[in-house]
């Protein structure tokens, strides 16, 4: 064990259920929905909702949706994780490279636990969102911070943001380039990231500045003028106010006006998953075409060579 590697990355993902199940949904969505850093809701007025109404209603659609992206290994976001962190591996093999989630499995705190335990001295733990909010980085940082405490002997470092850096804007660039290399650009190109509650933002989340900064260096890379890009946000839930503009009005809108052909990339996501896939390729696509017009959506960059290179070097700039 003398010669084993003392540092490690822990890439954390946000979860999945682990069946496309109602039973799985319902667990995970209870964990997921139950952190305070997604739904601030007092735990006393929120709790009984959440397990009276809520969890009983969206399991089953859920579930419904889930199948429809599901692959012959699993979730698409677990599959594309757990390959990035083997590419990220073969990056640094010096190190003990890891996946975690923070909502399901594997779960965050046993991985940490579990490198601790095979010798890891320091650790760099990288939430797989580029642009940081308190809704998601803040919430692994919050799980970390506490290990820590427990772990005193444990070097624990945290990426918060990655939201301009500048081999991972090279990579979406080049992924976006690569598709249109092979089927042509749109006359359209939309950055749909996952919403938050504006009070959120108004409150001092930088989230929505670290989205536009983002989208700005992707479309700098890919030499874009600002009328052939815009940004939009997607995935709201509940009926309170979000980010806008949001994201399928917004292409609504495009149609309307003759826009005929719109790809749509998600730099906010390290991986396809179910707002990817379903939300987006899916859903997106098929009420565009009821208006006429043709999206096409472009890959997240999931277990790609350049974002494991762009991880790999996010991680060592840590311990340099």
């Amino acid at each position: 064990m003398s010669n084993a590697p003392t540092t490690a990355l822990l890439a954390v993902n946000l979860g999945t259920p682990d069946t496309p199940t109602a039973p799985a949904v319902r667990r995970y969505l209870a964990e997921f929905l139950g952190d305070r850093r997604v739904v601030s809701i007092p735990p006393l007025l929120w709790k009984p909702l959440l397990h009276g109404l809520i969890l009983p209603l969206r399991g089953g659609r859920s579930a419904h949706k889930y199948a429809q992206v599901w692959l012959p290994e699993g979730s698409p976001l677990a599959v594309h994780t757990r390959r990035l962190a083997q590419g990220i591996q073969q990056l640094l093999p010096d190190w003990r490279v890891r996946d975690a989630m923070r909502y399901g499995n594997p779960a965050l705190r046993p991985a940490l636990d579990a490198l601790a335990a095979e010798g890891a001295r320091r650790i760099v733990v990288l939430p797989l969102y580029p642009q940081y909010s308190t809704t998601t980085t803040a919430s692994v940082e919050d799980v970390v911070l506490q290990w820590q405490q427990r772990h005193p002997k444990v070097k624990v470092q945290l990426v918060r943001d990655y939201a301009e850096d500048p081999q991972w804007v090279a990579a979406v660039a080049a992924s976006i380039t690569a598709y249109w290399q092979q089927h042509g650009r749109a006359e359209k190109l939309v950055f749909s990231f996952h919403g938050i509650p504006q009070r959120l933002a108004d409150a001092g989340d930088p989230y929505p500045q670290r989205c536009e900064a983002s989208a700005r260096a992707i479309a700098a890379a890919l030499g874009l003028s600002d009328e052939a890009w815009t940004l939009a946000y997607q995935s709201r839930f509940g009926r309170e106010r979000w980010l806008q503009p949001y994201a399928e009005p917004t292409l609504w809108a495009m149609a309307e006006r003759g826009v005929r052909q719109i790809d749509v990339v998600c730099p906010g996501f390290a991986t396809d998953c179910l707002e990817t896939l379903e939300e987006v390729a899916l859903g997106f696509t098929a009420t565009l075409a009821e208006r006429g017009a043709t999206m096409r959506y472009i890959p997240c960059l999931n277990d790609s060579a350049a974002h494991a290179r762009a991880l790999a070097a996010l991680a060592t700039a840590q311990t340099a």
